[in-house]
């Protein structure tokens, strides 16, 4: 099992560093190619890409056997890993990237539910932990490798180096992981898997341009109406199905309903954390990217701590909901210490506030999987993984998206009687240094109250999930053995997700 994990750990990593090693190119990959309007594509591609596909992902390997479908994605992150490298245009880099998403999708999706098969119900609290630990610290050293690759190498080293750790992945995950079962063969369910990659491309879309083309304009509110038409076409369109790619049943459950609403705001609360926090340390305290990481690891040292006490303690707790509880409310409370940040808070006190932020981000995400993966049949896992994955790739997106806005929009609220003169622009706060020292004092407040502020924000969004987590009831103890697992029944919430109703949705 250790060869099948590493590779499997291996393969999460890759995937979850495309998501952030690219922020620090982007700069340089515009300047080379040519392309300053349209760089924001190179990391929407990704995302849009491998959020569309997960649900389909899932389901496929529900159906025709994970460890083949595991392999192919893989394939065909590598291949895309080589194209990007090689891109000459921005339209090729994009293009590529679409393609790389889409086999990054697969590989994390897969790899959750891979885990599903291969460890036993009271072990994979555990196990999923070591991956939430891994994703979250590709969210701070994937942008200081992009960096490194920049300024040392060239940025086409951030999609190249791919390549030979993920071979080295394919091979041991070819040789380790156990044979592929198939289920149940059925007509593939195209309508459904269109109508979910259409809500995934408008969700990313509205959250990654929706300040740069305006919440209000025809683009952004046409996108809104279209997927929320979309989103109330699914159910119909998933009770046709002969294979349905999301269950009815599924999608009736409260344990997955709530589970994924959970991972929604967790995730927006994460990456707002992950993403902007290096931004407010090398802004207003004036480090470099390098440092800025250094500065980072009191919260990726809770990260990785809770992740690991989470997952043992899954194994014994008989309600997963107890640590999704704790976890929430760490994760609020260093929301709001976040809240109080100054341009002239120091560094131990930003060490405690990241530490308590890092231990509340690690207790939620895969505890919120391991409790869907015990409520649904060994049949479904695949599907039960791409919905709580697909739902907190699109937090991360709301997340990223409207703390931008927020920081944005009170950052040139506070900064409006400031000159224009000399370069310096609101609207791009790395101009701050450009200005005068007394006006550079005033900016550098602004910008660390209106960070806070957009903490204060986001701080409700994990105040919704304690109260769903408070109603949360889990379908299976945690402590379950195999055989306990596939025929337990489910709980009085979950009544539809019988056997007899699964067999009917496949």
């Amino acid at each position: 099992m250790a060869a099948a994990m590493s590779a499997l750990i291996l393969a999460v990593l890759l995937a979850a560093l495309d998501q952030t090693i690219v922020s620090t190119a982007l700069p340089r990959i515009a300047e080379d190619l040519n392309g300053f309007d349209d760089i924001a594509w190179v990391s929407a591609a990704y995302l849009l890409a491998s959020t569309a596909v997960t649900p389909l992902w899932g389901k496929l390997g529900d159906m025709f056997g994970r460890k083949r479908l595991y392999l192919a994605s893989t394939s065909v992150f590598l291949v895309a890993s080589v194209a990007c490298g090689l891109a000459q245009n921005l339209p090729e880099l994009i293009g590529a990237r679409v393609l790389q998403g889409v086999g990054g999708g697969g590989m994390i999706v897969l790899t959750f539910a891979l885990v599903g098969d291969i460890v036993a119900p009271a072990e994979r609290g555990r196990y999923q932990g070591m991956f939430g630990s891994v994703y979250g610290v590709a969210s701070i050293v994937g942008p200081l490798l992009g960096g490194v690759f920049t300024d040392q190498l060239s940025w086409r080293w951030a999609f190249l180096i791919n390549l030979p750790v993920g071979i080295v992945a394919l091979a041991v995950a070819a040789r380790a992981l156990p044979a592929a079962t198939r289920g149940t063969r059925a007509r593939i369910d195209y309508a459904g898997a269109t109508v979910l990659a259409a809500i995934a491309t408008g969700l990313v879309l509205v959250t990654s341009f929706g300040e740069r083309w305006g919440w209000g304009s025809p683009a952004i509110v046409g996108l809104i109406v279209a997927t929320v038409a979309l989103a109330a076409l699914l159910v119909p369109v998933e009770r046709r199905a002969a294979a349905p790619v999301l269950p009815p049943a599924m999608l009736g459950s409260r344990t997955v309903v709530f589970s994924s609403l959970i991972g929604f705001f967790a995730n927006a609360a994460m990456f707002a954390v992950l993403v902007y926090l290096p931004t407010y340390l090398q802004i207003v305290h004036g480090v470099s990217a390098t440092l800025s990481g250094i500065s980072m690891l009191p919260l990726v040292a809770g990260l990785v701590i809770s992740q690991s006490l989470a997952g043992r303690w899954a194994a014994h707790v008989e309600r997963l909901r107890v640590i999704l509880l704790a976890g929430l409310a760490a994760n609020l409370a260093g929301l709001l210490l976040l809240g109080t940040l100054g341009a002239g808070t120091n560094t131990l006190v930003l060490s405690v506030y990241f530490l308590i932020t890092g231990i509340g981000i690690g207790m939620v995400p895969m505890v919120v999987l391991t409790t869907v993966q015990n409520s649904v049949p060994a049949t479904d896992l695949g599907a039960a993984s791409a919905v709580v994955t697909f739902a907190r790739s699109i937090g991360a997106a709301f997340g990223v998206a409207v703390f931008g806005t927020l920081l944005n929009t009170g950052f040139a609220e506070r900064t409006h009687a400031l000159p224009a003169g000399g370069g310096f622009d609101a609207a791009r706060p790395d101009t701050i240094d450009r200005l005068p020292t007394a006006l550079r004092e005033t900016a550098l407040d602004a910008f660390a109250h209106a960070t806070a502020t957009g903490y204060l924000w986001i701080a409700p969004t994990l105040a919704v999930g304690l109260l769903l987590a408070a109603f949360l009831r889990p379908a299976r103890k945690a402590g379950q053995d195999d055989a306990d697992a596939d025929t337990a029944a489910p709980a009085a919430d979950d009544a539809r997700l019988t056997t007899d109703d699964t067999a009917k949705a496949a």
